[in-house]
């Protein structure tokens, strides 16, 4: 079974995101914003996978909208992308489910 865009993206995003917290943390010796930074980059990819395995419309929408929120707050270039897409499915998803 192939990977969809979304989770393809979010997990690119979580490596990109792990190594500039790695940046922040060894070159700027910041580690307060950086450890939040972490927690939100990688909850992305972790609640787009929870939402392939959701257990019904409702859950499928909930989780992709926590993913949504953490791109937000993780307030990443790169998050753009995703971001873009997980909106653009929870929209298909309430008009379709």
């Amino acid at each position: 079974m192939s990977e969809s865009i979304v989770t393809t993206k979010s997990f690119e995003l979580a490596i990109r995101g792990v190594n500039f917290y790695k940046w922040m943390v060894s070159e700027k010796k910041e580690f307060i914003m950086s450890k939040q930074f972490l927690r939100s980059i990688t909850s992305v990819g972790a609640n787009v996978r929870e939402a392939v395995n959701a257990q019904s419309k409702t859950d499928f929408i909930h989780k992709l909208s926590i993913a949504q929120k953490e791109c937000v707050e993780s307030i990443h270039q790169q998050c753009n992308e995703v971001l873009k897409i997980i909106r653009s499915i929870i929209i298909t998803s309430k008009k379709i489910f």
